[in-house]
């Protein structure tokens, strides 16, 4: 009875803990190297830029 009741227990015990794992994906980059998406404001020009950036501000302080 006791053999039995200890694993029952052992196997939920490792059950229970196998739903914590977690896989270890790093992404590692060397310093001053950006992985993230372009963005598409820096194919524009000056000008342009400063425009789209302004715009993008008044919206986020507008929700405010």
């Amino acid at each position: 009875m006791k053999k039995t009741l200890m694993l029952a227990l052992l196997v939920t015990a490792s059950l229970s803990l196998s739903g914590c794992w977690e896989s270890a994906d790093i992404t590692t980059a060397k310093a001053g190297q950006y992985k993230g998406k372009k963005d598409p404001l820096l194919s524009q020009n000056t000008a342009s830029r400063a425009e789209s950036l302004s715009k993008r501000f008044q919206l986020v302080q507008m929700d405010r």
